[in-house]
């Protein structure tokens, strides 16, 4: 039970050992997710999620988006799932999954019910995030492969353990908590392109939510439902590494540094060509015309994910690597999801030119990669290559989610960043009241 140990007793480290730096990394995420959760309030599926729990009824302890309040479990699987709709939140390569769509909805509701403060909420993020990330990295890229949605198997692990240390499990119960989820966490990827895709952040969250008030409750679990036989390793991947997950990290070592924010209202897989295309854009003056041929190279876990050659709607354009190399050479606003129009898919200038693009996966490439070539009809040969992971100091980083806030949501969106020198000193609360605004 080593490992199942060292996630509970991770998701409860006290706050003199969580690492500055990735707090304020935390910080910047829970902006990133309440933009995209405002940017997501008109979203069909948001609606419908508000009308279930306004059906549902029971004790009004957290907020929604766009919403009333209503009780922690049904805030959370809202919450989890409108910041989710635009597909604009951040990733993390070696989880596999967005981790502020899963986790924060279930840390935000618990800190509602239990009075805490924002402060305390970005700590359970970050102790969450981790415990995700961990769990992601033992199931492996063959859980990814069969086709689950990390986000929310994985993803269900952090919501436990952050909601379960602002409920204030000790490291018995969480242990407990943590392995009830194990029963509980679930996500396919053939949700995809649907409304089952946000749902699944927002089962994450809810599950999270669930499983940290039952074991709070004194409710029962199988020893280690995580590593345990016939436990949720077992029973979702062939290649499961242990190794990769299983010592709690020191400080230094957190490997939520490596979180990814997105800059493109798109599938994070297309972001590395995006950035590259972009580089040459900026470098050359080029029509589509000007192109004869695009060959592009990425992992090859993204064939089975962004690699739609005929999308006919606006999101599955997010899909495409095909539809989004012409919008990004010809230079629409990636940025926007405003962009990501039904229109867009009869456009012919872009369907002329998704017709000069192969993609193909290569090995050698991580998940953050890209590189390819542009040939042109003058006959020069342009080299393409982007890495994700290449690092960005924190305010620059910080400048780049403001504007991507003002661009998605204007004034408002200013506005929300305009608190990030407040967040220690709010509370939670008040930061759930700010969601209906």
């Amino acid at each position: 039970m080593a490992f199942i140990d060292d996630l509970a007793g991770l998701a409860l480290l006290p706050r003199n050992q969580l690492p500055e730096h990735e707090l304020q990394l935390a910080r910047y995420s829970l902006l990133d997710w309440v933009t995209c959760g405002v940017a997501g309030i008109g979203e069909p599926l948001a609606e419908k999620l508000r009308q279930l729990a306004d059906r549902e009824g029971g004790k009004p302890v957290a907020s929604v988006f766009g919403g009333t309040r209503v009780p922690a479990r049904m805030a959370a699987l809202v919450n989890g799932a409108t910041s989710h709709a635009l597909d604009y939140d951040d990733t993390h390569f070696a989880h596999v999954g967005h981790l502020s769509v899963g986790i924060y909805p279930a840390a935000l509701a618990a800190g509602e019910d239990q009075a805490a403060s924002v402060e305390e909420v970005v700590e359970a993020f970050l102790v969450g995030a981790e415990v995700a990330i961990r769990v992601g990295v033992v199931l492996g890229s063959a859980h990814y492969n069969l086709g689950f949605h990390q986000t929310a198997t994985a993803g269900a692990f952090g919501a436990t353990a952050a909601a379960g240390r602002l409920y204030g499990l000790d490291k018995e119960q969480m242990r407990t908590a943590l392995s009830l989820c194990a029963t509980r966490a679930s996500g396919l990827k053939s949700q995809f392109g649907t409304m089952g895709k946000p749902y699944n952040a927002g089962i994450a969250a809810a599950n999270g939510v669930e499983c940290a008030q039952l074991a709070g409750l004194g409710f029962t679990s199988a020893d280690d439902g995580l590593m345990g036989v016939q436990g949720f390793v077992e029973t979702h991947t062939p290649q499961p590494d242990p190794e990769a997950g299983w010592v709690t990290p020191p400080p230094e070592t957190f490997l939520f540094r490596d979180n990814k924010y997105k800059l493109h209202a798109c599938c994070h897989g297309l972001h590395a060509m995006i950035e590259a295309l972009s580089e040459v854009r900026e470098a050359e003056t080029l029509a589509l015309s000007d192109i004869e041929a695009l060959h592009l190279r990425t992992a090859p876990r993204w064939l089975r994910v962004c690699n739609n050659p005929a999308p006919r709607t606006g999101l599955e354009a997010k899909f495409s690597y095909k539809w989004l190399a012409g919008m990004t050479l010809r230079g629409d606003q990636t940025g926007s999801d405003r962009t990501y129009t039904d229109e867009i898919c009869t456009d012919t200038e872009l369907a002329a030119f998704a017709g000069k693009v192969t993609v193909e996966g290569d090995d050698s490439l991580t998940d953050a990669q890209a590189e390819g070539a542009l040939t042109l009809v003058d006959g020069r040969s342009l080299t393409i290559r982007h890495d994700l992971d290449a690092p960005i100091p924190e305010e620059v980083l910080a400048g780049k989610l403001r504007a991507k806030a003002e661009a998605v949501l204007g004034p408002r969106g200013i506005a929300i960043w305009n608190r990030l020198d407040q967040l220690d000193g709010m509370a939670a609360q008040a930061l759930g009241d700010s969601l209906s605004e």
